[in-house]
């Protein structure tokens, strides 16, 4: 052990202090997921002062259970307690970050992802000793997290925000093209686009079969018949080329096969297509990211989850902050001549790559 005279005690009590943060603001994001899933911080949005039992009784919970979630989320000054009157408020200030009028923003939804990960997070001790991974197929939750924060994002952004990044391309959608989806999950964003522009013809690609069952209902509850969804893995992916649009949202970073993926994109486009890859806007270089507000957050999500779904298929392990240099690289050797990096301005986390060969 380190003597007590070489230890500076000023840092190691900061230290220590972001130590307990850490334990405390886990402990939140547990407590915030449970929010989220009984519905608490919506009904609270909506409530005056309330006391615990009326909070119980508006949104039909159990009140002890919710007494002592109200005391977690006084503690932690999510909410506002008056000792008086014995009653919890949501500030209007707070809500703004934990319920759905947040849109993609919804920090309770982001809470609910960081449980999501954690689900198998038990196999990976044995994975850091032995290499491997832990399979797509352990993941219940996340899915679901992943369908909930994504469509969050297509329902703000991809009409009004997403698809004019590519010159013309509304345009041409609405007159009628081909499109692809890779890596689809479960198709709200292909089915956003096929009720948008009926006269084009879109599919979605992925190997989740209940995402791909959820796609489908989706599609059919909305009368749609321009949409549909295919069983493939995207490594088998090819030519001839087919489609005039083709995206790729979130879903490269996960892949077993990057390289033959982008390939096969690649060569599924047809003469004067786009290929749009949305992905984490990050550096390859790690000490780029040190003052990315979402650093931490991006390279434990990657190791608890896309890292090692990729590994656990003997994969390449992008990992989720695999960077623009990174991806930069990997678009080229693809055949792509020409990327260009773009922002969507309500989309904190994403670079949106137009990618053409």
């Amino acid at each position: 052990m380190t003597s007590t005279a070489a230890v500076d005690q000023d840092k190691a009590q900061a230290f220590g202090a972001r130590m307990l943060a850490m334990v405390s603001d886990t402990t939140l994001a547990f407590m915030v997921n449970v929010g989220h899933e009984v519905g608490l911080f919506e009904a609270m949005a909506g409530l005056p002062p309330a006391t615990s039992d009326a909070i119980a009784e508006t949104t039909g919970l159990n009140e002890r259970y919710v007494r002592e979630w109200l005391a977690t989320m006084a503690a932690a000054r999510v909410v506002d307690y008056d000792h008086t009157a014995g009653t919890f408020q949501l500030p209007a200030e707070h809500a703004m970050s934990l319920t759905s009028a947040a849109g993609p923003a919804n920090m309770a939804l982001w809470a609910w992802g960081f449980i999501g990960c954690a689900e198998a997070l038990d196999l990976l001790p044995d994975c850091f000793r032995n290499g491997g991974g832990v399979p797509y197929s352990r993941f219940t939750k996340f899915p679901k997290v992943m369908a909930a924060i994504s469509g969050a994002n297509y329902d703000t952004t991809l009409l009004s925000s997403t698809l004019p990044l590519v010159p013309g391309l509304v345009d041409r959608l609405e007159q009628g093209i081909d499109v692809a989806d890779v890596g689809c999950g479960s198709g709200h964003a292909i089915n956003i686009m096929a009720r948008a522009f009926p006269k084009s013809r879109f599919v979605g690609y992925d190997f989740s079969e209940p995402s791909l069952a959820a796609a489908r209902e989706e599609a059919s509850a909305w009368g749609l018949a321009n949409a549909s969804f295919e069983s493939k893995d995207a490594a088998t992916l090819s030519g001839p080329p087919r489609f005039d649009f083709v995206t790729a949202i979130d879903a490269i970073h996960d892949q077993a096969h990057p390289r033959n993926v982008l390939k096969g994109i690649a060569e599924m486009l047809r003469p004067g297509g786009t290929f749009l890859c949305v992905d984490v806007a990050a550096s390859s270089n790690l000490h780029e990211n040190l003052e990315n507000p979402m650093a931490v957050i991006m390279y434990g999500v990657s190791t608890m989850h896309c890292m090692t779904v990729s590994l656990a298929l003997g994969g390449e392990g992008l990992g989720a902050m695999w960077g623009e240099q990174k991806a930069r690289e990997l678009f080229a050797e693809a055949g792509f001549t020409s990327v260009e990096t773009k922002r969507v301005e309500l989309d904190m986390e994403n670079n949106y790559y137009i990618c053409r060969k």
